[in-house]
Parts: structure tokens; sequence; C-alpha cells
């Protein structure tokens, strides 16, 4: 066990494994209090008003929660009930709860009135916004909580004149889910740390004995750290896959690993609504070698030369969409191809490459500006400080062993946009990992 790894292990040991009366369950829940308040007071203004949105009202029903519930303190709703946002000017906005109660809510101190839902109506006549949020989007899973028939109360409870001021908010949840504070940050920073640790742990011969185990086993040992440290997870089980001449072999299944496999991991743990979404690769080696085969290494190498270029590319200020047409034209001069779609690599004595640099966040693909053609709305956002982005590329370089067929090469780690242009939130996959 070497030096970084006790140490990280001793950190998580003082963290999950040594407190008591629910001191962890404490210091997780005051983490994200700090992030709720940080952001009702810095983010919450500002996107609202560049959204011109006066009022926006969060539905929950009871068994059937918007997803924003996490980042508004969850609460115990008996039928319906709604966290409500009003900008009356000022520099701060009022937040209210109504029909939506418990002890770690109120405790919170975000918000300054609790009523009951049968105040809504006159809540929303006192107030007389002229515009009215709600969570109602044709684009994003996350931006649209509220249900049919949720609208349709709405409508029987405000009346035909409010119903005239509702919008989607769909942008607005974008905005005030993607700006981060740095308490948001710090999260994301400690959620990073775990995610690579287990992951680069995962792929070492302390799990993994070549000619016994099994890729399902590899994924399963994830999953178990996972509920030992009480972490989510936005993907489901591990993607834990080998690759050759000919793509993909198998994915978290009972294939047993061998001597001279390519192993790759895509996923991501959730720590505090904080969610990670990253890759790591090892290769086993086979009877008497002791490195990475040249051809192979080479092949990383490219990945890195790639990921380098996206890095630097990527500044704010700018959309999503210029943004990915400056990393193709720096790709393309030095000297790699754009790939027209994602696996479809091409003869040519050069690296193919494709990204997909999207958001992250409060899920592995988060809903901020997305570098990602899977994300099409969302190149037209612009790229601001704050957002966090997953540094995704696929690098195709041809492996001569392989009769010229190429390796894809998945790096991904997670960084954030700064002024500065692109920073890393934790150390990025600086290597293939040797299985022995």
């Amino acid at each position: 066990m070497n030096l970084r790894f006790k140490t990280v292990v001793s950190l998580l040991l003082l963290c999950f494994g040594l407190n008591t009366f629910g001191q962890e369950s404490m210091r997780r829940w005051r983490k994200m209090n700090q992030v709720r308040n940080d952001k009702f007071d810095l983010v919450l203004p500002e996107v609202m008003r560049e959204n011109n949105i006066d009022m926006w009202i969060i539905t929950n029903r009871e068994g059937n929660f918007d997803p924003l519930y996490s980042d508004m303190g969850e609460g115990y709703v008996s039928s319906t009930g709604y966290y409500i946002f009003t900008d009356n000017g000022g520099d701060r906005i009022e937040r209210a709860v109504l029909g939506i109660g418990g002890y770690l809510l109120e405790k919170s101190n975000a918000f300054d009135y609790f009523g009951s839902s049968a105040e809504l109506l006159e809540f929303v006549q006192t107030r007389n916004p002229k515009s009215i949020g709600l969570n109602m989007s044709k684009n994003f899973g996350g931006a649209d909580g509220l249900t049919h028939t949720a609208y349709i109360e709405l409508v029987e409870l405000l009346g035909p004149e409010l119903k005239k001021r509702f919008v989607s908010a769909e942008k607005l949840v974008s905005d005030f889910r993607s700006r981060r504070v740095a308490s948001e940050i710090a999260i994301y920073g400690e959620a990073g740390d775990l995610s690579y640790t287990i992951a680069e742990r995962a792929f070492s011969n302390e799990i993994i004995t070549p000619g016994i185990t099994t890729l399902e086993d590899v994924a399963w040992w994830m999953k178990e750290q996972q509920f030992k440290y009480n972490l989510e997870s936005s993907f489901g089980m591990p993607s834990v896959y080998i690759t050759g001449p000919n793509g993909v072999e198998a994915t978290s299944s009972d294939r047993i690993i061998q001597r001279g496999d390519l192993l790759m991991i895509d996923w991501g743990v959730g720590l505090m609504n904080m969610y990670t979404d990253m890759k790591r690769m090892a290769y086993v080696l086979k009877e008497h070698e002791t490195r990475v085969p040249e051809s192979i290494q080479n092949a990383f190498n490219k990945g890195v030369k790639v990921r380098t270029i996206i890095k630097n590319s990527i500044k704010s200020g700018v959309t999503a969409q210029e943004a990915e047409t400056s990393i193709y034209e720096a790709l393309t001069k030095a000297g790699f191809n754009k790939m027209k779609a994602f696996n479809a690599s091409t003869d040519l004595d050069k690296t193919d490459v494709i990204i997909g640099c999207h958001s992250v966040g409060n899920w592995g693909h988060g809903i901020g500006p997305s570098i990602a053609f899977f994300n099409p709305i969302r190149l037209n956002y612009v790229l601001k400080p704050t957002n966090l982005i997953s540094i995704e590329l696929f690098a195709y370089t041809k492996i001569p062993e392989w009769d010229g067929k190429k390796l894809r090469v998945p790096l991904e780690d997670d960084a954030i946009i700064t002024e500065r242009g692109v920073e890393w939130l934790y150390p990025i996959n600086p290597r293939i990992l040797i299985i022995k």
C-alpha cells in the first residue's frame, strides 16, 4: 500500500469511519446548507433577472419530487407543496415554503417564511409578479419537474389571469444549477478525490487477479465502496469494460480478465448532491512484460495531447458552440482528424478525435452549457466562470499489432471554467494503470 493511498484511506476513515452520533451526517448537512444559502444569496438574484422571471414556483408532490428537491433542502410534503422565490427588488430574493416542512428544512436557515399550501393564491396575488417561472421543459428532464396534473392544479388554484403569466423556467434552472459557489466547488473536489481513488484502486492487483477476476467482480466491488462510504451515482452499475481491435468486447459482465487485456472504467460518484463523471484505463501485463506496449502507450499519449489542446482552447464568455469550433480548429492545426460521428473512425494515418465535454454537477451529465454534440440546445449557452465541465474525449489511433485497426482511448476528468480558462478539480488521469 503506497503512501498516497494510505493517506486517502486515513482521511476516509476519519470522515466516514470514526465519527459517532451522526457527526458525518451533520457535516454533510451543514455543507449542503452552506451551498444552499450561498446560491440563494449570490446566484439566484442574477439568474432570475437575466431570465426576466419575477417569481419562481417549484411544485412538489408526496412521492413525486421535483429534480431540484435536494437543492432546495428537501422536507416533508403531505400532499402538494411549493418552494417560492420572489424578486421584490433589492439584493435579496424572498424565499418561502408553503406546504413543506420538517426539522432539516426549517433548521437550514435558507427560507424566510413557512406557511400552508392553502395560502398559495393570496401569496401570489399579494406579490403580483409579472412573470411566474415553472419547471416545464421539453429539452431537459432536470428542468421538467412540474407534472401535468400539478400544472392543472396550479391553474385551478391561481386562476386564468395569473395563468397568462406562466413561463418556462428551463433556462433559469440551467443557470441556477450550473453557476457554482465556492462551497459547491469544495464538495465537488472531495467527490472527485473519492471517485478517482476508488477507480484507480479497482484497477490494481489488490482487486484484480488475471485469469480469475471478472469484469463484474470489479464493478460490484466499486458498488460496495459506494455503499460503504454512503455515495450515490448517476450511472447505476460502473462500466468496467475491455476493448480491442473490434472495439468494446464486454462491459461489467462475467468475462474473465486475462493477460494482455486493455481495461476501461467509466463511472462517477454522488456526494452531497454533486456528481462526478470520469474514466480510467489499465493494461494487464502479459507474462514477461514489464511495461505497456509501445503502440498502446503511443495511443494514450495522443489522447493526452488532445486533452491538453481542449483544456487550452476553452475560455469563458463564449458560447459552447464557439468553444467547440475553436477546439476542433486547434486539433486540426495540430494534425488530428475531426470525426464525423461517434465511433466513426477513419483509415487515415492520423488520430481521429471526437469530444463530448458536457456539463457536470448535480448529475453526472449536468444541465449547464455543454460542448458536446449530444446536447445541441446547450451548445448555444454561454460558458460562465464557475461552470463545471467534463473534459471528455475519444482519440482513435492505429495499432500496428492490430493490422492497423485503431484503439479508442477515452479520457475524461472534471474541471471548472474560470476567468483564466479551465482548471482541474482533482488529480487527473496521468497514465495507463498497470495490472501485473
